[in-house]
C-alpha cells in the first residue's frame, strides 16, 4: 500500500477518531450503565512502566479517569522503568484482590511468576499496548497495529526520498527500540520489510554498518529503555566515527523519545534545518516532537491516539466484569510463546507538519496554544 493510499486511510481513521471524541459523553453514560452493579466495589489495578515518557502519563491518567467515572476503584502505579519495582507493585495490587489487572509491562518476559499469583486469585489480566510473553496467565491484549507503525515509517521514507522511482543512494542510520519491549521488534520489522530491499540494492547506504541483516537481529541496534540520552550518545558516536565530510540523509527513529536524542546529536554536529538536516521519523506525537516538526527538525510521527486505547481497555474491563464476551479483532498474530493472546488492534495515523491541524488539533489531542500556533 502506498503512502498516498495510507494517507486516505489515515484521513478516514481521523474521522473515526473525531466521531469517537464527539461521542465521549455518550460512552461515559453507556459505561456507567454497563458497569452497573459489577462496578460497585470492584478494584482495577493499573501498572504503567514509567512517568519519564509523556505518553505513559497520559495513558495512565486517561484510563484511570474512565474507570473511576464508571464507578470502579483504581490503583494506578508507575514503575520508573524498573522491572523489580513493577513486580513489587503488581504483588501489592494482587494482595488487594483486584478484579482486573491492566499492565503495560517494562519487560514482557519477566512477569510470568507474578501473573501466576494473579491467576490463583482468578484475576483477569489485560496487557496494555505491550504484549506479556512466556505465560498463559495473560487473558487479553489491547494495542495498536505495531507492525503497521513501522511500515508507515518505512513507506514515508521511500516516498519522501523517491526510492521507488530510482533515486539514491542516500545515507541511512537505523535505530530500534528497547530490546525488552516486545513492541520494538514489530516496529522495526514493519519498517525493515519496506526499507531492506533498498539497503540490499545500495539505494540506502548505512555508513556505520549498523544495518541488521534480518528482522531477527533488530535488538543489535536497540536503545535500552527508549532513552533519549542513549540515542543521542549513539548518534553522536556514529556521526563522529563514520561520517567526516559526508552527511546523513535519513534516520529511522522508531519513536519520538529516540528522535529527540537524535536531533540533539544532529544539532551538536552542526546540521542546519533547511540546509542539510536529515529526514527523521518518530512515533507517539509527543508535544516536544510536534513542536520540532513545526520547526523542521522531524519529518513525521506516527500517532497512536492513546485515548482510543484507553477507551477500548475500559470497555474490555466492563465486559469482563459483566460476564460478556470481550471484544477482540485478532486471534492469530500475537503469540507470546505459550499461547496466542486474544487481541484488539487499533489503527495508527501518520502525522506531518501539514496535517497537525487536521489530526492532532481538530481531534482535541492538543490545542493550537499547546503547540504555539
Amino acid at each position: 500500500m502506498s503512502l498516498t493510499t495510507r494517507t486516505i486511510a489515515a484521513a478516514a481513521g481521523v474521522a473515526l477518531l473525531l466521531a469517537t471524541a464527539a461521542c465521549s459523553t455518550e460512552r461515559d453514560a453507556d459505561t456507567e450503565e454497563t458497569g452497573g452493579a459489577a462496578a460497585e466495589g470492584s478494584l482495577i489495578g493499573i501498572a504503567m512502566p514509567t512517568k519519564s515518557l509523556e505518553r505513559w502519563n497520559k495513558d495512565g491518567a486517561h484510563l484511570e479517569s474512565l474507570l473511576q467515572d464508571a464507578g470502579y476503584e483504581t490503583d494506578l502505579q508507575f514503575a520508573d522503568n524498573k522491572v523489580d519495582q513493577q513486580i513489587t507493585q503488581l504483588q501489592n495490587m494482587i494482595n488487594q484482590d483486584p478484579a482486573v489487572l491492566v499492565i503495560a509491562s517494562i519487560d514482557g518476559t519477566a512477569l510470568a511468576p507474578v501473573l501466576a499469583q494473579a491467576k490463583e486469585k482468578d484475576i483477569t489480566v489485560i496487557a496494555y499496548d505491550r504484549l506479556i510473553n512466556g505465560t498463559e496467565d495473560v487473558d487479553y491484549y489491547a494495542t495498536f497495529d505495531n507492525y503497521e507503525v513501522g511500515q508507515m515509517q518505512g513507506e514515508f521514507i521511500v516516498e519522501q526520498l523517491g526510492l521507488d522511482t530510482g533515486a539514491g543512494p542516500f545515507n541511512l542510520e537505523p535505530f530500534a527500540g528497547s530490546p525488552d519491549d516486545n513492541n520494538a521488534k514489530f516496529f522495526f520489522s514493519g519498517a525493515w520489510d519496506v526499507l531492506g530491499e533498498y539497503v540490499a540494492s545500495g539505494k540506502l547506504v548505512v555508513p556505520s554498518g549498523k544495518a541488521p541483516t534480518s528482522n531477527d537481529e533488530w535488538s543489535s541496534i536497540g536503545i535500552q529503555g527508549w532513552s533519549s540520552e542513549t540515542a543521542q550518545a549513539e548518534m553522536e558516536n556514529r556521526l563522529n566515527s563514520f561520517y567526516g565530510s559526508d552527511k546523513v540523509d535519513v534516520v529511522l527513529s522508531p519513536n519520538d523519545s529516540l528522535a529527540l536524542g537524535i536531533q540533539q546529536a544532529l544539532e551538536g554536529a552542526g546540521y542546519t534545518v533547511g540546509v542539510d538536516w536529515p529526514l527523521v521519523t518518530g512515533q507517539d506525537a509527543d508535544e516536544a516532537n510536534v513542536e520540532n516538526m513545526i520547526a523542521g527538525k522531524q519529518a513525521m510521527t506516527v500517532w497512536k491516539d492513546t485515548r482510543t486505547l484507553g477507551d477500548q481497555v475500559a470497555t474490555m474491563v466492563d465486559q469482563v466484569l459483566a460476564g460478556e464476551t470481550v471484544s477482540v479483532n485478532d486471534e492469530e498474530s500475537y503469540n507470546n510463546e505459550v499461547k496466542v493472546v486474544p487481541t484488539y488492534l487499533l489503527t495508527p495515523v501518520v502525522v506531518t507538519k501539514d496535517t497537525i491541524q487536521s489530526t492532532l488539533i481538530d481531534s482535541g489531542f492538543y490545542s493550537a496554544a499547546d503547540l504555539g500556533l
